[in-house]
């Protein structure tokens, strides 16, 4: 059987479908095994995410830019699924917005070990990564 070009992709929050389509690539990040990517034919997979700059490659070159804030991906019969309690596409980034995040939890992080300020920095890291800016 020959294998297909391209697998189907989907991101979706409690909310909304924020993508569905095809894909030739999923570039996203695990907790724990770090960024992983899935190719159209990937063995099945769970596993949990960490805050990201999620990329859906497409077969035009294209690529979808999704912050997601944690959640899941799951493959199964040649499709990746992204389920996350909180997802953003590139044009819904306000990069202002993340900087100042970034900059209130580095403040926080300066004066102790807070697990809500570093999960704050881990979600403004990912929204300015996604939205195609630098960090620093």
């Amino acid at each position: 059987e020959r294998m297909s070009a391209t697998m189907t992709a989907e991101i979706v929050s409690p909310e909304r479908v924020l993508f569905s389509g095809e894909a030739v690539m999923v570039v996203t990040r695990t907790l724990g095994a770090g960024e992983i990517a899935f190719q159209p034919g990937h063995a099945p997979f769970v596993g949990a995410l960490t805050e990201n700059h999620t990329r859906i490659h497409h077969e035009d070159g294209s690529i979808t830019h999704v912050a997601v804030h944690g959640g899941f991906v799951e493959v199964i019969d040649n499709r990746v699924a992204i389920l996350s309690d909180v997802a953003e596409l590139r044009r819904d980034i306000d990069v202002e917005r993340a900087r100042r995040a970034m900059e209130r939890a580095e403040q926080a992080l300066r004066h102790e070990h807070d697990l809500q300020a570093e999960a704050a920095l881990r979600r403004a890291v990912a929204r300015i990564r996604t939205a195609g800016e630098t960090v620093i």
